[in-house]
């Protein structure tokens, strides 16, 4: 009897590649594989990338190569005579690459008692994870760039111009017309398009707004399942859009636990303490001073002040002292610097052209699994009672051509209010 159950456990875990003596090339070739059709998924910004295979003994500098347009060719020929030709004028442009990575540890007890092949359910998680670092890499580069659009005011059919973030309120929607805008911008620079159209990446919650647009229309009714971009939703305005939660939300830290900004309760003249309407408990008042300086700076009504301290108290008792006396009127914001001056949440959009920016690539040395398992870390595992997978990458992104790609910032009317930094 107690060998037949050896037998069925041995037949139940024997896909469990930390029970066997060695991992076989096919096993790992696997578990790559498992890691790498997790990840892609998630690597919605790599996908529109100039990507380059991460450099074997060639230090930690990749190149990119960036292609200079050809001037007009005005000069008319002559019969009979071959002219001089042009060239390719090719710019590298380099960047560094960085590793990253993780990895979980599993006992022996786990694997002899779990129903779940835990090597395999860790190498998915962990792919899924490593997808949405490798992910925020490009992202948090792409978003740096300098080339940026704001989202205008409306009050009715009367548009505002808004030159910058935190001057945007809850009506600095991206339309359709902002996208035309971009559009022209990036045509009147010569942008290429990819398969005709320029791709945007944005938010769920942006998505939401420009899709109520009568113009928007539906990936699938112009494109075929095999065509369609991960991730992509519709097009407008002559951009095919990719929706992805990981697309970029600038916000301030909330400055308690229940309230992201705070309200003045009554006018102030000259005074460095400004009561406000919310309750401030005295976990808020630990959590606050425990910030790093530049997180204590906030909007007041739209100025940059330096907080100094939260002062704990009831809804209508409590307060802020600030750095330097001020006087403030009632009702006015105190928000977080990160979004808009009244405390909204602000969503980067990116829309761009064909060789925009470029990416490191996934495979060929970009990512790889590593399976450690039960006593392979010698003395520091003498009773073979520790297993571990994880992953490891080397990544970056550039961005090649500034003018080829367009952060466009707005707001969401609905989800402005809640939604947190990414």
């Amino acid at each position: 009897m107690i060998r037949k159950i050896k037998d069925m456990l041995l037949q139940l875990f024997a896909t469990q590649v930390t029970t066997q003596d060695s991992l076989s090339p096919e096993m790992k070739t696997f578990y790559d594989m498992t890691l790498i059709d997790e990840a892609a998924p998630q690597l919605v910004h790599d996908q529109f990338g100039q990507k380059r295979p991460i450099p074997k003994g060639g230090g930690k500098v990749i190149e990119f190569r960036k292609f200079a347009p050809l001037q007009k060719a005005l000069t008319a020929l002559t019969e009979g005579v071959t002219p001089d030709g042009n060239s390719l004028t090719v710019t590298a442009v380099t960047a560094e690459v960085a590793q990253y990575g993780d990895y979980i540890t599993q006992s022996d007890v786990l694997e002899l008692t779990a129903l779940d092949n835990t090597i395999l359910e860790a190498t998915k998680l962990l792919g899924r994870q490593a997808g949405l670092t490798l992910d925020t890499v490009v992202r948090n580069v792409l978003q740096a760039g300098t080339n940026v659009s704001y989202a205008s005011k409306w009050s009715g059919t009367t548009e505002t111009e808004v030159t910058s973030r935190k001057d945007m309120n809850k009506t600095s929607l991206l339309k359709v017309d902002i996208v035309n805008q971009v559009v022209a911008k990036l045509r009147a620079c010569n942008a290429p398009t990819i398969d005709g159209y320029y791709i945007g990446i944005i938010h769920p919650y942006v998505a939401y707004d420009l899709m109520s647009d009568p113009a928007w229309v539906d990936a699938h009714k112009y494109a075929e399942p095999g065509n369609i971009y991960e991730g992509e939703i519709g097009k407008i305005g002559g951009v095919r859009f990719v929706q992805t939660t990981e697309a970029k939300i600038f916000a301030g830290e909330p400055l308690t636990a229940l309230a992201r900004n705070l309200t003045v309760r009554s006018n102030v003249s000259s005074n460095a303490s400004i009561p406000v309407k919310e309750l401030i408990t005295s976990d808020d008042v630990a959590a606050f001073a425990a910030r790093d300086a530049a997180d204590k700076k906030v909007w007041l009504d739209g100025t940059e002040v330096t907080v100094s301290a939260l002062v704990a108290g009831a809804a209508g008792s409590a307060s802020i002292t600030l750095s330097a006396a001020t006087s403030v009127s009632a009702d006015k914001i105190i928000a977080p610097i990160g979004g808009t001056a009244d405390g909204l949440s602000v969503f980067g959009s990116l829309i761009f052209g064909d060789g925009a920016y470029g990416v490191t690539e996934i495979q060929g040395g970009g990512l790889e699994t590593i399976v450690k398992q039960k006593g392979s870390a010698g003395t520091a595992d003498p009773l073979n009672q520790r297993s571990s997978v994880g992953w490891k990458a080397l990544k970056t992104a550039k961005i090649l051509i500034p003018d080829y790609l367009v952060r466009v910032e707005s707001v969401s009317g609905r989800f402005s209010a809640t939604a947190l930094a990414n």
